[in-house]
C-alpha cells in the first residue's frame, strides 16, 4: 500500500476518530507486526497537538505462549504497575487509539477454560478503572492488515496479494481514497446516520421483534426514554466529538435490562478470544441467554455467557441493512469490527450508558435502575440477513416495520 495513503488513513484516525485536542496525551495500542502504521499514528498524533503519545504494543504470539505456559494463578494476576497504569487512565483522560490487525485463528490451542477463567479474574479487578473513564475520553477502533489475517479473508492469494486486497478492502470500507477527503466524507456520513436516529427516536418504539426463515424469531424491549444513537458521539464534558468505529454503518442502542424472548441465529462467524465460531444460535427465555448451539467450539459460548452475573443478557441491539457497503463487498473480514457493520447484530454484556438521555446527570445506579446492562464483557454477534425482517411496536400501540428483506423500511 502507498505510504501516502497509509499516512491519509493514520491521520483521519487521529483527526476524525479519536480527535486528538492541543495539550491532551494519546494511547495508541498495536501490534508489533503493524509497527509501521503505528508510527505514522503517534507521528499524526503530535502534528495535531499531542502533548505525549505511549505505544502499547501488543504481539498475538506471545500472548498465546503466555497462556500456554503461566499457571491460572499467575495469568490472574493484575500487577500494581498495571493498576497504576490504568490510574494514570483515569487521572489524565488520554485519547485512545486501538489498531487491529489480529489473526482471527491466533488462539486455536489454547486451553479455553484457563484462557477464559484468568480474563475473568483480571476483569473483576480492571473494570472499575475502564468505568471511571467511560463517556470521559475521545477513543477510537481502526484496523490494518497483518499478513495472517490476510491470508484468512484472501486464503488463495499469495501473502503478498492478500495483505494488498485487505488493504484495499479496508480503506474502501473506512473512506479513505488517494484523491478524496476522507474527513469530508465522515462528517457527511455521520449526518445520514445522525438523520436515521431521529427517525427511530421520533416513533418512541416499544419492542422490536426479529423473524427470519434461518430460525430468527426474537422480541426484544426497549427502556422507555432511550435513544438510538450512531456515528460521532460528543463528550459531554468537553464537547469535543469523536468516531469510535472506524468503519461504522450501524445505528443501536441498549435494549431494556432482562426482558427479551425467542431465538437469535447467527449469519456471521464469532471471532472471540482468538477462536472463530462458526453456524451457532442462542436461545433467550426472561430475558437472559439460556443456551446455545453451535457445530464447534459451543463450550466456549457456554462460558462466555457465564462469565459474569449479567453476561447472558443484552447490552446492544444495533441496526445495519444488507445493502452497506462492507456488505456489498462480498468480504468476510472475520473481525468484528467490519462484519458486525455489514448485519444487523445484537451484543451480549455490557450496555452503553449515553443511549439514556440524560445519562450524564444520573449516578452508576440509576443508569443501572433505568435498565442498561452492566457486565465484563461485551460481545457482538451478527444476525442480519437479507431476509432478516424487523418490526416496531410504539407506545401508543401501532406496528412500524423498521426492515423488510434485509434492509431499512423507513
Amino acid at each position: 500500500m502507498k505510504k501516502t495513503v497509509m499516512r491519509k488513513y493514520a491521520k483521519l484516525a487521529v483527526q476524525k476518530g479519536a480527535n486528538i485536542q492541543k495539550g491532551q496525551g494519546c494511547v495508541v495500542g498495536a501490534s508489533v507486526s503493524e509497527h509501521e502504521f503505528a508510527e505514522m499514528v503517534v507521528e499524526e498524533a503530535y502534528r495535531a497537538g499531542a502533548k505525549w503519545v505511549r505505544v502499547d504494543w501488543m504481539d498475538q504470539a506471545v500472548t498465546k505462549l503466555h497462556y500456554r505456559h503461566q499457571s491460572l494463578t499467575e495469568l490472574s494476576k493484575v500487577e500494581e504497575w498495571e493498576k497504576a497504569k490504568m490510574q494514570h487512565m483515569v487521572d489524565n483522560l488520554p485519547a485512545r487509539i486501538m489498531v487491529a490487525s489480529m489473526d482471527p485463528d491466533g488462539m486455536k490451542g489454547v486451553n479455553v477454560e484457563k484462557m477464559q477463567k484468568s480474563n475473568m479474574a483480571r476483569g473483576k479487578i480492571l473494570k472499575p478503572y475502564s468505568d471511571a473513564v467511560e463517556n470521559k475520553q475521545q477513543w477510537t477502533i481502526v484496523a490494518v492488515p497483518s499478513p495472517k489475517w490476510a491470508k484468512k479473508v484472501f486464503p488463495g492469494e499469495r501473502t503478498s496479494t492478500a495483505v494488498e486486497k485487505l488493504w484495499n478492502e479496508i480503506l474502501k470500507a473506512v473512506r479513505v481514497t488517494e484523491d478524496n477527503d476522507p474527513v469530508a466524507e465522515w462528517s457527511a456520513h455521520n449526518k445520514r446516520l445522525a438523520e436515521k436516529c431521529d427517525k427511530l427516536n421520533d416513533l418512541d418504539l416499544e419492542y422490536l421483534h426479529y423473524s427470519a426463515p434461518n430460525g430468527t424469531d426474537f422480541t426484544c424491549w426497549l427502556i422507555p426514554g432511550s435513544r438510538w444513537v450512531g456515528g460521532c458521539e460528543t463528550l459531554k464534558t468537553t464537547g469535543v466529538e469523536f468516531n469510535p468505529n472506524m468503519p461504522s454503518e450501524e445505528v443501536f442502542t441498549s435494549p431494556l435490562r432482562g426482558k427479551c424472548e425467542g431465538t437469535l441465529v447467527a449469519t456471521l462467524p464469532l471471532s472471540y478470544q482468538g477462536v472463530l465460531i462458526n453456524s451457532f444460535s442462542v436461545d433467550f427465555k426472561d430475558g437472559k441467554a439460556v443456551a446455545v448451539h453451535a457445530d464447534e467450539h459451543q463450550e466456549l459460548l457456554e462460558r462466555m455467557i457465564k462469565m459474569d452475573e449479567n453476561a447472558c443478557m443484552l447490552g446492544e441491539l444495533a441496526l445495519v441493512p444488507a445493502d452497506s457497503p462492507i456488505s456489498n463487498s462480498g468480504v468476510l473480514f472475520y473481525n468484528t469490527l467490519f462484519d458486525e457493520n455489514a448485519a444487523c447484530h445484537v451484543a451480549l454484556g455490557r450496555g452503553f450508558n449515553e443511549t439514556l438521555n440524560g445519562f450524564e446527570d444520573m449516578s452508576d445506579q440509576e443508569i443501572k435502575d433505568a435498565g442498561v446492562n452492566d457486565s465484563m464483557i461485551h460481545v457482538d454477534f451478527m444476525i442480519g440477513c437479507k431476509e432478516l425482517n424487523i418490526t416496531g411496536h410504539t407506545r401508543d400501540g401501532r406496528d412500524i416495520a423498521i426492515f423488510k428483506d434485509g434492509n431499512w423500511a423507513i
